[in-house]
């Protein structure tokens, strides 16, 4: 599907972006250092239609709810992604991890690791960087294609305040994370 497409989708289903930042906000409940959790994006109408007794839990407005699965197993996150296929009962997933992100200046700083082409030194010169900053990213998909991204970075420092304590910070754009949006896409492929 098209860039434009994508955000033609977003623009005119907008309950994507609000499902992925109510899975994020439920994330961040439970902190920091958690492994990646993977959500089903099923209709609020069908999920009620099928668990009567979840009515006092559940936003009967919101067209769409987020139901967190077992934990993924350990190891490569897109070979785990890449056995994953939804009922048609499920509507979309979203899928919240940690991860490190780096100044774009930052780069000739990780050319050795990556010609080592050794991804895990790769992760680990990153982790190491002076200039990182964790963050939080949940990407979430339709089978329509509808995207959503919203990235927590985790304790930014505003420079010249009167306070400095750090305070997260919040980014929302529907194309944060191709890759991983592809990957979630797949899932859903009939």
């Amino acid at each position: 599907m098209a860039e434009s497409e994508h955000s033609e989708n977003t623009a005119t289903n907008p309950s994507v972006a609000v499902v992925a930042r109510e899975v994020e906000e439920f994330v961040a409940a439970a902190g920091w250092d958690q492994s990646p959790q993977l959500f089903a994006l099923v209709p609020t109408d069908a999920l009620l239609r099928q668990q009567p007794d979840l009515a006092d839990q559940l936003d009967a407005g919101s067209p769409l709810t987020p139901v967190a699965q077992e934990a993924l197993p350990d190891g490569d996150l897109a070979d785990a992604l890449a056995r994953i296929a939804w009922p048609d009962t499920v509507d979309g997933c979203a899928l919240a991890q940690e991860i490190i992100v780096l100044p774009p200046d930052a780069e000739p700083d990780l050319v050795e690791a990556e010609l080592d082409e050794d991804a895990q030194r790769l992760r680990q010169a990153a982790a190491d960087h002076p200039r990182r900053t964790e963050a939080r990213l949940v990407a979430a998909v339709l089978r329509d294609g509808t995207r959503a991204c919203v990235l927590r970075l985790r304790g930014i420092t505003t420079q010249g305040g009167e306070d400095d304590t750090p305070v997260d910070e919040i980014i929302e754009h529907p194309e944060l994370a191709p890759n991983l949006l592809a990957a979630l896409e797949a899932t859903l492929a009939p």
